[in-house]
């Protein structure tokens, strides 16, 4: 009668090996492991969010490359926009503080600022 071989994973750190399975069987019963259960996580306190500053817009004409607006507030922006004949006419950047620099604006976000561009006359 042959042997019938089993795999032995009690090996620490060395891997499994394959051995006879009379030997395993000789072996005394190990004590299991006490199985470690990490505490629940304190609860952290969120923390508030930062001051935000009021934004800082750019306008310059497309054109001539001349700064019609620098570091202007949103309203003094849309009265800038409002002087204009077209929302293409200018590029209109707002100051990012995290990256320290100015990021054009998408048409999309132009276009939502010359679609309000009538409230700041009110």
């Amino acid at each position: 009668m042959g042997r019938i071989w089993v795999l032995d994973t009690e090996t620490k750190g060395t891997g499994a090996e394959m051995v006879p399975l009379d030997q395993v069987q000789r072996r005394p019963a190990r004590k299991p492991e006490a199985l470690f259960v990490p505490p629940k996580p304190k609860p952290r306190e969120p923390e508030p969010p930062a001051a935000r500053s009021p934004r800082a817009f750019k306008v310059v004409d497309v054109m001539t490359q001349a700064v019609l607006a620098d570091r202007a507030s949103a309203r003094e922006t849309l009265r800038v926009l409002s002087e204009l004949r077209s929302v293409v006419d200018v590029n209109v950047s707002v100051w990012e503080p995290s990256t320290e620099r100015w990021r054009l604006l998408t048409l999309g976000e132009q276009r939502m600022l010359w679609e309000n561009r009538a409230s700041a006359d009110s």
